[in-house]
């Protein structure tokens, strides 16, 4: 059965695809949920009307996510989490904990399962996490797991970490503009 999506569906297709899916999920998951409607000829039309505000939506969620990613691209997030003598955590650090971290920290209100955490965190120190803002724009943050009670001054560490290479990055895209406008004198 040929369906229109009008929400973006994980694993078949996103607002506005025409897909064709079988019959049962169709009648019994996708319309009763307002998920998607049938492909007849008069529903076509309406998504042709409808492609341009469809892509224009589109643009605003990819633009809204690489401001995200620029504001949180290679910064530092401290998670506190209570640890032995050794630096072994008494349990791990999840990504619905890095997620609320993330929110107090740099105030970018993320999904936890748009986090990954590439491995399992369990003691003390630095790790990597990749953040999946939208489709293919993805954001690499550094966690530092400290002691609990140790929090402010690793955010005050990593804060201090952070503002020099931010200065490298603003010459940069200074540089990156003067190339640009040369071409254009030409």
């Amino acid at each position: 059965m040929k369906v229109i999506l009008l929400t973006d569906v994980k694993g078949r297709g996103s607002e506005g695809d025409v897909i064709e899916v079988a019959r049962g999920f169709a009648v019994n998951y996708l319309l009763p949920r307002k998920m998607a409607v049938e492909a007849t000829p008069g529903n076509l039309k309406q998504l042709e009307a409808r492609k341009h505000n469809i892509a224009k939506r589109e643009a605003e969620r990819r633009a809204e996510a690489e401001r995200a990613a620029a504001a949180i691209a290679g910064k530092t997030v401290v998670v506190e989490a209570k640890a032995g003598d050794e630096g072994k955590l008494f349990g791990s650090v999840t990504a619905g904990m890095v997620a609320e971290a993330m929110n107090a920290q740099l105030g970018v209100d993320l999904d936890r399962r748009k986090l990954d955490i590439h491995t399992h965190i369990k003691t003390l120190g630095d790790y990597p996490v990749t953040a999946h803002l939208y489709a293919d724009v993805v954001a690499d943050i550094t966690v530092r797991v400290v002691r609990a009670g140790e929090g402010a001054a690793a955010l005050a560490e990593a804060a201090a970490s952070v503002e020099e290479p931010e200065d490298a990055g603003e010459e940069a895209v200074a540089e990156a503009e003067a190339a640009q406008e040369e071409p254009a004198a030409e």
